[in-house]
């Protein structure tokens, strides 16, 4: 196939590209480098696919409406991920305007092309932090979400119903991907684990909010991939068993569906630091702080629904991922 991926500098764009092209899709991908972490570190994740024969590197913004006309008319793809967007619970806060312009008036443009240029599958990033004050654990997609605790997770929300339209209007195929925290190799450096990581190895203090009480249902990057080309390959589907007097909030009569993809088995945060410290070698000083504002207490993953519908089986234990990351990390640093 011919995919279009947005993000494809990203962590999970980069990897997800790389998983394409092993199989023999073209892969147009999309990214415009921005400074919101270390620019290096997305060069190096793209050298790592720039040279393949089947991979076209475009430096392009999704806001920029003119800009991704041209690009869907020019190269036509099949299908789409888009997995650009401002990402950030706490920078939402310090930085409200960048989710307006990359996670709305981007997806707007994404919408857009997909739906002028015949794409037959689209599959985009949304995120755990949209079930925001939801106590019942494990989150399900047949839960309401509509209260979210920060304008990042109020733009995934966005998202998912600005997809339904699309869905409902023109019968466009549209799954949205509620991602669990996601780690492993080539991870962002706004991340837990990268910056716990960088602390520890120099001798200085980790914030660790909530006072480590929290838990994340931290999820490995190649079972996040794994779910994702397996989601791409099975196209959305009407529910003709749904229904407006009862409606179904996961699925829908349009051909649109959200999933979570996630682990299904939720860390206390300081065991995830504890198995750090055990493949870092060495013990961190903690600085033990409240909730920071906007984050959740708890996530936790009901993936049934993926599990049943294109077969996605995570697989990989925080030991198995932290020790890869941890090689990872000596390696690209040392």
């Amino acid at each position: 196939m011919k995919v279009m991926v947005t993000g494809t500098a990203g962590f999970i764009g980069n990897h997800l590209a790389i998983k394409l092209l092993e199989r023999g899709d073209e892969v147009i991908g999309i990214d415009n480098l921005n400074d919101y972490y270390d620019v290096n570190l997305k060069l190096a994740r793209l050298d790592r696919i720039k040279d393949h024969a089947l991979f076209t590197d475009v430096r392009a913004d999704i806001s920029d409406r003119k800009q991704m006309e041209q690009l869907f008319k020019q190269h036509q793809p099949q299908r789409v991920v888009n997995l650009a967007a401002q990402a950030g619970v706490r920078y939402s806060i310090e930085n409200p305007h960048a989710y307006i312009e990359s996670n709305i008036v981007g997806f707007l443009n994404i919408l857009e092309g997909c739906r002028h240029n015949n794409v037959e599958h689209l599959v985009y990033a949304s995120s755990s932090s949209v079930y925001g004050a939801n106590e019942t654990m494990p989150f399900s997609v047949h839960d309401n979400v509509d209260h979210p605790l920060s304008l990042y997770a109020a733009s995934k929300k966005a998202n998912e119903l600005m997809a339904h339209t699309y869905s409902n209007l023109y019968n466009l195929p549209t799954t949205g991907l509620r991602f669990f925290t996601v780690y492993g190799p080539w991870g962002r450096p706004d991340m837990a684990l990268f910056l716990f990581t960088k602390a520890i190895k120099e001798g200085k203090k980790i914030q660790v909010f909530n006072y480590g009480k929290h838990r994340r249902d931290f999820t490995y990057i190649d079972d996040i991939v794994e779910g994702i080309i397996r989601t791409l390959d099975n196209v959305a589907q009407a529910n003709a068993d749904w229904s407006g007097e009862t409606p179904d909030p996961g699925t829908s009569k349009a051909p649109w569906r959200v999933y979570n993809i996630g682990n299904q088995s939720p860390v206390e945060l300081m065991d995830y630091i504890e198995t750090l410290e055990k493949y870092l070698g060495k013990t961190a000083e903690k600085e033990l702080l409240p909730l920071q504002p906007g984050d959740v207490p708890d996530t936790y993953a009901d993936v049934e629904d993926l599990v049943q519908d294109v077969g996605y089986k995570p697989d990989t234990t925080i030991e198995q991922g932290i020790a890869k990351f941890v090689t990872w990390y000596n390696s690209y640093y040392e």
